[in-house]
């Protein structure tokens, strides 16, 4: 058994927080991995909400951050996906856990990344660059994504080909996912994209929406149409902004969940 980089001691249970285990560590590249823990039976979410993590701070106070689950939500345990930050208070020691180790999870997730933000549609893009790829993998192994729309993208913009986590996974259309059918699985449409080295598909994805290179593969428009599509958006507060400006532009409008619209985007993490 190694070390563990925390004892389980200083970890205090309230009616705000559990403490898990890591049940599961993968590294997809040096600056980014992924971690699964377990699931308490009282934990519920909706696929793609996010819900606080974290580890005991310096003061003896619990250090969280919001993190998008990754996991489906029939899953029995919880997944998730980070960067690691050198000198960052929480990834900084987040990024060296090993199976075994306990974590902080918060009892009440939320989040506005859900299909209950939108309007009913034909096609579900979901537009993502780096993590923010997370509450995605948690939505497109939903049975009930599939039921709602025609086609489903996921879009992931990196910057070199090691960070596109999950990538073998969205090539085979989730294969031997135990609840999807194959009429779901042939719904999905993987566009994977980098900017920094060479790749099948290059560039940040304004510049796919612009030239019509995000839409190939669709049977539907090669252009973004606001009465047919719905889109998500996770990722760095600049990209959210960016293309939440360009939908807005092109007569989208923002859904809630109290006011379903035509694209959603993360309120928690962009302040």
């Amino acid at each position: 058994m190694h070390q563990p980089i925390i004892d389980r001691s200083q970890f205090t249970e309230s009616a705000a927080l559990s403490v898990e285990t890591i049940t599961h560590v993968h590294h997809w590249c040096e600056g980014l991995f992924s971690f699964k823990i377990t699931r308490p039976a009282s934990f519920r979410f909706r696929s793609g909400e996010f819900v606080m993590i974290g580890l005991p701070g310096d003061n003896g106070k619990p250090l969280l951050r919001a993190y998008s689950v990754a996991s489906p939500s029939y899953d029995e345990e919880l997944e998730f996906l980070s960067i690691k930050v050198q000198d960052g208070p929480l990834t900084s020691r987040l990024q060296h856990i090993k199976v075994g180790d306990p974590i902080y999870l918060g009892k009440k997730p939320t989040g506005t990344l859900v299909t209950d933000a939108l309007l009913p549609g034909k096609r579900l893009f979901m537009l993502s660059t780096g993590t923010g790829l997370a509450p995605f993998m948690s939505l497109v192994r939903d049975p009930e994504v599939y039921g709602m729309f025609e086609e489903v993208f996921v879009v992931h913009s990196v910057r070199n080909v090691t960070e596109l986590a999950y990538r073998e996974l969205l090539e085979s259309r989730l294969e031997g996912d135990p609840l999807l059918e194959d009429e779901d699985r042939a719904k999905i449409i993987y566009v994977p994209t980098v900017t920094r080295e060479p790749f099948r598909t290059q560039g940040r994805i304004q510049a796919l929406i612009d030239d019509g290179r995000l839409f190939e593969q669709s049977k539907g428009p090669q252009r973004f149409v606001p009465d047919e599509d719905r889109v998500m958006l996770c990722g760095s507060m600049a990209m959210i902004k960016d293309h939440a400006a360009d939908l807005e532009a092109r007569g989208f409008e923002e859904g809630a969940n109290n006011k379903p619209g035509q694209f959603v985007i993360e309120r928690a993490f962009v302040g």
